[in-house]
């Protein structure tokens, strides 16, 4: 399946609980709720499910640096890499929603450079994610770009 096919308006939300309560609250404002999520700034990441190719949407914690997006594949330290990330090396074109905005992108894994840049200052948004990169060893985070 090709990005263009994809029903982009219709994606599926996280199954019931706080991450789709989170993501109904933020698409229903148009971002006014949620984009903070405990102090800390939300996007709704959408991406082709490389499975079913049906558009997934994920809040995620992000950091911005002149029009790219910069976001972690931490799944909270869990030994596998989280869907959406896989998604995107199967299908890199993405759309984001950053408070009312809703942007077209394009996802790409971050070299060894822009992890060392952009690392510090993913934690000093969300501390815990040195404890997920422990919890995850051996296997190394991803840190995504995301151009829109």
């Amino acid at each position: 399946m090709h990005a263009l096919d994809v029903d982009w308006d219709h994606p599926t939300d996280p199954r019931p609980g706080p991450r789709l309560d989170h993501v109904r609250a933020y698409v229903s404002s148009a971002g006014a709720d949620g984009y903070l999520w405990h102090g800390v700034p939300t996007l709704l990441l959408t991406t082709v499910d490389r499975v079913s190719g049906r558009a997934v949407r994920t809040p995620l914690i992000y950091t911005e640096d002149v029009g790219r997006f910069i976001v972690l594949a931490a799944a909270h330290g869990a030994p596998a890499h989280p869907a959406w990330y896989l998604n995107i090396t199967s299908h890199p074109e993405v759309r984001l929603q950053v408070g009312p905005a809703v942007l077209k992108g394009t996802a790409r894994t971050a070299t060894r450079a822009e992890r060392d840049t952009y690392w510090e200052a993913m934690t000093a948004l969300w501390p815990a994610y040195d404890d997920y990169r422990a919890a995850a060893s051996p296997r190394e985070i991803p840190m995504v770009i995301i151009e829109a």
